[in-house]
């Protein structure tokens, strides 16, 4: 069964850093897509980053740009997110999902990052 676990969140004050990881296992991590998203309180899920399967060709969403920093490493079949310069419009639940095309393949239960001083 295609699992995927994040784990890295909590409790960070304004301008701080978090790096989130989402492990896979029961899949070809190295075939998929892999995504970020985020739930923030009260909202819907917004799409924060994506990486190809070999880590080469990344996209960020505009309101992350420039301080979120996506990554991954197939031989550890990891997927990570280096969080820069958080604010408290960060807050919120990041979630990771693996994908063919549109199809999703496995998403994750998601990591709850709080922004806050």
């Amino acid at each position: 069964e295609a699992q995927l676990v994040e784990s890295g969140g909590g409790l960070v004050q304004p301008g701080g850093s978090l790096r989130l990881s989402c492990a896979a296992s029961g899949l070809i991590f190295s075939a998929y897509e892999m995504y970020w998203y985020r739930q923030a309180p009260g909202k819907g899920l917004e799409w924060v980053s994506r990486i190809n399967s070999v880590g080469n060709r990344k996209m960020y969403a505009d309101s992350v740009k420039g301080r979120f920093i996506i990554s991954r490493d197939n031989a550890k079949n990891t997927l990570y997110l280096q969080m820069n310069s958080l604010s408290p419009e960060d807050t919120a639940v990041y979630s990771c999902q693996a994908k063919a095309g549109a199809n999703v393949i496995a998403r994750g239960q998601g990591t709850q990052v709080t922004v806050s001083s």
